[in-house]
């Protein structure tokens, strides 16, 4: 990557500490470049910046800060991008709080392609994860870069999905890019540094920490043209991306579930709220117009397996989660005989065992 000339000044004003974003924004929008800051004297900005970030301003550990960060980009695909650069991304312009540098890993091309983030819960069921690939997939090889927050759950299989797809993925970190969380998804993210790319606005060697997040999340709100979740409990942090997709003026979909589930509150709160309801990928095309492939295929939430074993079980489960008992009644078969095939229809993956002692018919190829 050729390095902005002026880019050790834009380090050097993102990494002083206590010169939050706000007050960075004022002085850019007061005095100009950060070159052009840099050069003021120092009470020139003191109605702008704290006391204690002017500082820090010209301090060892910002200058020794600046130059490790400098090193970093010089790595083979590592990128600092700043508000300035021509490979900022467009959208992220359009929300009230763009950050003024960035900071990634990968294919840095993705950034300036149509996106759309898909998003859901870390607690997510086999059925959830099958979704949310499926949809990222269809949609990233309509031409979508599937935006995500590489956490585990939805995330990780929305991430996957868009790897396996045309326009792939941009993984959003609540941490520096050069710290993998949650250490699970290790590989995951080296997949995604190699074929999409990683991102944050967070300084390098930043931990993850609570406060983090909600900022990481009108990132991936921001980046994309629309927001679909997947699976959410009411408290979910994905409603709160969904609630920045919808303040940025972002499309926000939801796919509805069982209305015993709890990861569906979530989503059917966002739906009386006014999200959009979709049952496949070609509902959210048709919302996003341009996006439709030749050849392109529907991918439909919950679909059944019409290749599935003819058990008699699965005419009596639907969709829904399922106790033995329950099971039993249905069938009119001894709980060990519903236990005998439940085992036989979860080892062929058409069958999940969830938490309580609940059992759940999965979609044609699932696997948990």
């Amino acid at each position: 990557m050729t390095q902005d000339p002026g880019l050790a000044s834009w380090l050097q004003l993102t990494l002083t500490p206590g010169l939050g974003a706000a007050a960075l924004r004022g002085l850019l929008k007061q005095f100009g470049l950060p070159q052009e800051i840099l050069a003021r004297k120092r009470a020139d900005l003191a109605a702008l910046a704290p006391a204690a970030a002017l500082a820090a301003l010209d301090s060892e550990a910002v200058r020794a800060a600046v130059a490790h960060a400098l090193e970093w980009s010089r790595q083979p695909g590592h990128h600092v991008v700043t508000l300035a650069d021509e490979s900022y991304p467009r959208a992220l312009l359009e929300i009230p709080d763009p950050p003024a540098l960035l900071y990634a890993v990968g294919r840095i091309e993705l950034l300036q392609r149509p996106s759309f983030a898909v998003v859901g819960s870390r607690n997510a069921t086999a059925q959830g994860e099958s979704n949310a690939e499926s949809f990222a997939q269809a949609l990233s090889n309509a031409g979508l870069v599937i935006v995500s927050g590489l956490a585990v759950g939805i995330d990780a299989a929305a991430h996957r999905g868009g790897l396996a797809g045309a326009a792939s993925t941009v993984a959003v970190l609540g941490a520096g890019v050069d710290i993998i969380y949650p250490r699970r998804n290790a590989e995951l993210a080296r997949a995604v540094a190699e074929r999409g790319l990683l991102l944050s606005e967070f300084a390098l060697g930043s931990n993850p920490s609570a406060h983090n997040f909600p900022r990481r999340n009108r990132l991936i709100s921001g980046l994309a043209r629309g927001c679909l979740v997947v699976e959410a409990a009411l408290a979910s942090g994905s409603l709160i991306t969904a609630r920045a997709a919808a303040d940025q003026g972002r499309e926000v979909f939801a796919i509805p579930g069982s209305i015993h589930s709890p990861l569906s509150k979530g989503c059917h709160a966002l739906i009386k709220s006014g999200a959009k309801l979709v049952e496949s990928a070609e509902d959210v095309l048709s919302e996003l117009a341009g996006f439709r492939p030749s050849g392109y295929a529907s991918t439909t939430a919950a679909a059944p397996d019409g290749k599935a074993h003819d058990a008699v079980l699965l005419a009596h489960m639907g969709h829904d989660p399922v106790d033995v008992d329950s099971l039993c009644q249905r069938a009119g078969m001894s709980a060990e005989q519903v236990s005998s095939e439940l085992l036989r229809l979860e080892l062929a993956g058409q069958v999940a065992a969830l938490p309580g002692g609940l059992y759940q018919r999965l979609e044609k190829g699932q696997r948990r």
